[in-house]
């Protein structure tokens, strides 16, 4: 956890506490972390960078985010779920990536629960990660109000893992629930949490 609720930037801007000096950091902060994320295979992405994260920072994991999306073919679904044994091999000798075969294998088997699930339905894994979002958030106005699990990624834990998906513990959804927006966690001024505030008034009115 940060020890600080805010860092301000060399361009003067109030971001998360977490964020460092790192321009793509600053990035992934001001342009995606937070914002709404929709579509099967985008959110499958999502597990499966938050599951290579875990016991990680983040940092690790969004520098080679480009390396990941070249192995894992863009993770689109249906690719992924046809991986077999030799390309788990390849994965697992790949320098580029994190090269943890449980988690390699974690993913393929992830991928064809998924396929199992959206086959007939597609938008379904989409629909049911977001049927957790909260009605109401309260952003962190303190360093001690920066949560690492909630109920809810308890909740959706549970329900993710009912059928059938591993490496989806409490504290990895929560981490999902942050970066694809079901919750606006930004820190009390930060100014992108202001804009993302602003941008669900107006959709709500």
């Amino acid at each position: 956890m940060t020890r600080e609720l805010l860092s301000t930037g060399d361009d003067g801007i109030a971001r998360c506490g977490w964020v460092s000096d790192d321009s793509e950091y600053q990035r992934y902060h001001d342009e995606e972390w937070g914002s709404p994320l929709h579509g099967d295979d985008a959110l499958f992405e999502t597990i499966a960078l938050e599951g290579f994260q875990a016991g990680l920072s983040w940092i690790t994991i969004l520098r080679r985010r480009p390396a990941f999306r070249r192995a894992f073919d863009g993770f689109a679904i249906r690719r992924v779920s046809a991986f077999d044994d030799d390309k788990v091999d390849e994965l697992a000798s790949d320098s580029s990536i994190i090269r943890n075969r449980q988690k390699i294998v974690a993913t393929v088997k992830n991928a064809r629960t998924i396929l199992d699930l959206v086959s007939a339905n597609p938008g379904e894994l989409d629909r049911l990660i977001w049927s957790h979002a909260p009605s109401s958030h309260q952003r962190p106005r303190t360093v001690e109000e920066v949560l690492t699990v909630t109920d809810g990624s308890r909740a959706l834990s549970t329900r993710l893992r009912s059928i059938g998906l591993g490496f989806v513990g409490p504290t990895t959804m929560h981490a999902l629930m942050q970066a694809a927006g079901l919750i606006n966690d930004h820190a009390q001024g930060c100014v992108r949490g202001d804009q993302l505030e602003k941008a669900t008034e107006r959709l709500s009115t």
